[in-house]
């Protein structure tokens, strides 16, 4: 059996999608409460006015950050998707950087990051559905461009 039809099983597993969606719920209430799901705030940490958030974030990726070592450390699987826990490695390279820039572009002018654009929606802020419109945008158009750099790659492998 092949490593995809090993995740593709486990994914199927009944209780996978309602715990993604329950652990997407709780964050969604944890943006909210910190009001990172609050475009003016994040704003106002992005331009060094309110470092609040960055004990937020801080607190946060500290606790991620133990949990992650501590997993890998115990050559545990996900027991949801079979996976070993560890580090994914990717290499700094061309689509990473223009990702990133994008990324951080479409948060300073927003002043919100996808994951609490979705929460921000939860406490009211139906602005932020022209942002959610081109984040969808976004991914489509990279997607489109990706596939058409790999179709472009194999047309000219093949000659």
């Amino acid at each position: 059996m092949s490593g995809a039809g090993v995740v593709a099983d486990h994914e199927s597993h009944p209780l996978f999608l309602p715990l993604v969606f329950i652990g997407g719920a709780v964050f969604g209430v944890g943006l909210a409460v910190s009001q990172m799901a609050r475009p003016e705030i994040v704003l106002e940490f992005l331009q060094f006015r309110d470092l609040g958030l960055a004990f937020v974030m801080g607190g946060a990726s500290v606790v991620v950050g133990v949990t992650f070592w501590a997993l890998t450390l115990s050559g545990r699987s996900a027991p949801l998707t079979g996976k070993r826990f560890g580090r994914r490695l990717k290499s700094m390279d061309r689509d990473v950087i223009v990702g990133g820039g994008v990324f951080g572009v479409g948060w300073g002018l927003s002043g919100i990051c996808p994951g609490a654009a979705y929460a921000s929606l939860g406490i009211g802020n139906v602005v932020i559905l022209y942002g959610v419109a081109g984040m969808f945008l976004g991914a489509y158009l990279q997607g489109y461009l990706r596939e058409s750099r790999v179709e472009s790659g194999a047309a000219a492998t093949a000659d």
